[in-house]
Formats: structure tokens, sequence, C-alpha cells
């Protein structure tokens, strides 16, 4: 079954705790951990659920000198997550560095991390694209050579858009990671979401996992959501 991966868009342990008892079994359940409940929980919670049993996309994207990323990824490898994220921007040295952390970093007989390099933001328009970031390229140009420098230095995928999928896969291969946020079920609010897709959209074009927050999270009954969204993505 492709993943459904739910954003747990929280910043401390109470949320956290309220909506993971009302997922489902931690084995059926697959979460995302950004930026704001790790910095305010820190390692150890992701690796306290981890033993649980949930699968893990800690979602970090990581942007440095290829050394630091290194000693980052490295430390990320020992948390028992399924998935991280590195900036494609940072160029071909830093994901390179990223994956060989995570190798070097995997305890013996376990996986190691897939790696997924963030291409551009959905928050970043062509106007800052092109006068902020001084790129000449297209958002779609642009996206595709991220994706293609991010799959010859050591990525296991890429985090893009539902839209852009079903041409990243021609130009790239189907030996890749297409994960995919921006998804709203049929009648969903977009919220701040400006290119998004339902899941059977993101089915169709192929997308190897979606990511839903609050699609999920703040519904009346997060389980049956989930369990909905997971059978339309299916």
């Amino acid at each position: 079954m492709k993943p459904v991966i739910v954003a747990l868009d929280v910043d401390n342990q109470e949320q956290l705790t309220k909506i993971l008892s009302n997922l489902g079994q931690p084995q059926d359940v697959f979460i995302k951990i950004g930026m704001e409940l790790f910095y305010h929980t820190g390692p150890e919670l992701v690796k306290k659920l981890a033993k649980q049993g949930y699968q893990i996309f800690l979602d970090l994207k990581l942007h440095d000198i290829p050394n630091t990323v290194y000693q980052a990824a490295k430390l990320l490898a020992q948390l028992g997550i399924t998935y991280t994220t590195v900036h494609a921007l940072g160029g071909s040295q830093m994901i390179h560095a990223a994956k060989d952390g995570l190798i070097a970093g995997t305890p013996a007989g376990d996986t190691v991390p897939k790696l997924l390099a963030v291409t551009e933001l959905t928050s970043i328009s062509d106007e800052v694209l092109r006068f902020e970031q001084n790129c000449a390229l297209s958002m779609s140009e642009q996206v595709m050579s991220l994706a293609k420098t991010a799959k010859k230095s050591g990525a296991d995928g890429v985090i893009c858009s539902p839209l852009e999928v079903k041409e990243l896969h021609q130009a790239i291969g189907n030996d890749f990671l297409y994960v995919t946020p921006g998804i709203r079920p049929k009648g969903s609010s977009k919220d701040d979401q400006s290119r998004v897709a339902t899941p059977a959209q993101a089915r169709e074009w192929g997308s190897t996992a979606i990511v839903v927050g609050r699609p999920i999270t703040l519904t009346s009954n997060p389980h049956a959501a989930y369990e909905a969204i997971k059978k339309e993505f299916n």
C-alpha cells in the first residue's frame, strides 16, 4: 500500500497525543514531523514514536555546507526514521553528503532512511524565482533541473507538487520517489495551498506517497478520514 503521511503540524505533546490517539494503531500510521514539533520536543520524541511502530517522515529540510549536513544526517539516521529531507538548492555535493551521512549513521541491521530533496518551496512564486533568486528558468524547468540533480547526487526522491509528478516520471523515471503535499479531498478547503490535487488525482498522476494534514487532523473523526484517503489513494 502506498503511504498516506499525516502531517503533525503541532508544537506541543498534548496536541500530538490527542491526534495520534485518533489515527489508529502505530503500525498502520505514517506521520510527518516538521520543524515546529521537532524543535519543541527534540529527537527523543522521534525515537520514542519510532519504537512504538510509527513510520516517520522527519521533514527538517537540511541546507548547509556538505560537512555540516553529513554530520546532521548521520545523527538523524539513528532515530529510526523512514524519510528525511534536504533542500536540492544546496547542490550536488551537499546532497551526496546527506546520503553518505544517512548511510554512515544507520545502525547495523536497520534500513537506511530515504533521502528526499525539496525542489522549490510551494510558497515561491514565478516572480520570486526570477527577481529574488535570479533564476532564468521557468518554475517547471527549475523543478525539473533540481530533481535531476537530486537523482544524480544520490537522493531517493523529491518533494514536489502532484501537478509536476507525471512530467517528472517521464523525464527522471519510475525508480525514484515522488512525495507530494498539497492534497485535498474533493470538497475540502484549499487553506493556504495554491496548487492542490485530490488523492485520486495524485494516484492517477503517479505520486509515490502523499502528505495530508488538516483534512485529517481537524476532522471530527480523524481515523475515518485517514482510512478514506488511504482507500482513495490506493
